[in-house]
């Protein structure tokens, strides 16, 4: 995401303008945008005229800008679109304020983002986890952190997996005939399974292309191969022989740098992906993303978890008690926080957890994740009520020191499911 203007005042009111470049940018501004925030983009418009003579009507499509009250958002997020619904805010000569409108946010398309605060029972404008979501979506370090083909005979699945999701990109389908015994019974189902190979690489090449296109050249990103049996051992195979007869210099690059990395999946089937990326030899390559840092912590909360010793808690309740004690703080406390949580379209709702993702970075010391829920230890953190904590010291019995809480709330021991 280019960022093309900021002004943002220190009360936290003001507007960014952003142009998104690539589709992830679009789960940037679906993140970004909130419910009674003002949203400024290029739309087109139905423009019924009438005319003054003969009373006859006409319409027309007309660009312009609108800028509407953001009330909902519906974001695809294997496509990149973003559809952004609401009240138009500001008038001009085609619209009146208070007619709906759904803008369409687009690649290379500048977009306005305005937040404002409103009093104690109203918006927070650019508040802490705002300005950092902002931050991270104009790094220019971010980005594609891997490539995985996860696949069998006939069937393959490209998936980038970014700091912030893992995006199924192309499925391939190929129809390979089944292997037969017997002298030369064979040579249909090897025909096939080349065609097959030849269709994955070359989807998978225009696909690395298109990533490649904004990059500089020695970025670099291990391509995952994952399969049962020998297919993807023979799909690097053919890789690596086409790479010397094709002369594709990106091809023998990658092959010359030992990008490809052949993994046991137990299926081609997408959801084996996950399994693949907890490979021992995965996360080794893996070992400085974002992507791994996280999958670590969320293995360490387990680990302290199952030792039941009062320093992994996890539910809204629990947390916010161990915060307030002062336990998720210097010396190893982190507080892990899904980024589902701050999408609330409830105002309170959302300030509940900026301030307390505030209490732990800002007043105790703490270490402060947000885990994407598009990834796997974000989905893992969603199955505990998207909050938990490791803290820098034990505490014992929560439950038995709120026993006026109406609502019932989980132990905080047990196992992962």
């Amino acid at each position: 995401m280019r960022l093309v203007k900021r002004n943002i005042n220190d009360d936290g009111s003001g507007s960014v303008t952003l142009c998104p470049e690539e589709p992830e940018d679009m789960w940037h501004a679906y993140n970004l945008i909130r419910p009674t925030d003002l949203l400024t983009a290029s739309a087109i418009r139905r423009v019924t005229t009438e005319s003054s003579s003969t009373g006859s009507t006409s319409s027309q499509r007309v660009h312009t800008n609108l800028t509407i009250r953001v009330k909902s958002l519906d974001f695809d997020p294997q496509v990149g679109q973003l559809h952004v619904s609401g009240q138009i805010a500001r008038e001009n000569r085609y619209t009146k304020i208070g007619q709906f409108h759904t803008l369409d946010l687009e690649l290379q398309r500048n977009f306005t983002l305005e937040k404002v605060v409103e009093g104690s029972g109203g918006a927070e404008g650019w508040d802490s986890v705002a300005r950092a979501q902002l931050e991270e979506a104009i790094d220019p370090s971010r980005g594609t952190e891997a490539v995985a083909v996860v696949m069998q005979e006939g069937l393959a699945n490209i998936c980038f997996i970014t700091q912030f999701q893992t995006v199924l990109r192309q499925r391939v389908e190929v129809s390979v005939p089944r292997k037969r015994t017997g002298a030369g019974r064979s040579a249909d189902h090897d025909k096939g399974l080349t065609k097959f190979y030849s269709t994955v690489l070359d989807t998978l090449m225009r696909q690395l292309q298109g990533l490649m296109e904004h990059k500089d050249s020695s970025v670099s990103f291990p391509i995952l191969l994952a399969s049962p049996g020998f297919t993807a051992a023979g799909f690097l195979k053919q890789i690596t022989e086409t790479a010397v007869a094709k002369g594709d210099k990106m091809l023998q690059d990658l092959v010359r740098r030992n990008a490809f990395i052949v993994i046991h999946s137990s299926s081609g089937h997408l959801h084996s992906l996950n399994e693949v990326l907890k490979s021992p030899e995965v996360l080794v390559r893996l070992k400085d993303t974002k992507y791994a840092r996280e999958t670590a912590l969320m293995d360490e909360f387990y680990a302290l978890l199952r030792k039941d010793d009062g320093r992994a808690w996890y539910g809204p309740r629990e947390v916010e008690t161990c915060v307030e004690k002062g336990a998720v703080g210097r010396g190893g406390g982190v507080l892990l926080i899904s980024n589902s949580l701050f999408r609330s379209q409830d105002v309170a709702t959302r300030r509940r957890w900026v301030k307390l993702v505030d209490q732990v970075r800002e007043v105790e010391g703490g270490e402060v994740r947000v885990l994407s829920s598009d990834h796997e230890s974000g989905r893992r953190l969603e199955g505990l009520g998207g909050i938990a904590a490791i803290l820098t010291f034990p505490i014992e019995d929560i439950e038995s020191e709120d026993e006026d809480e109406e609502e019932e709330q989980p132990e905080h021991g047990g196992e992962e499911s």
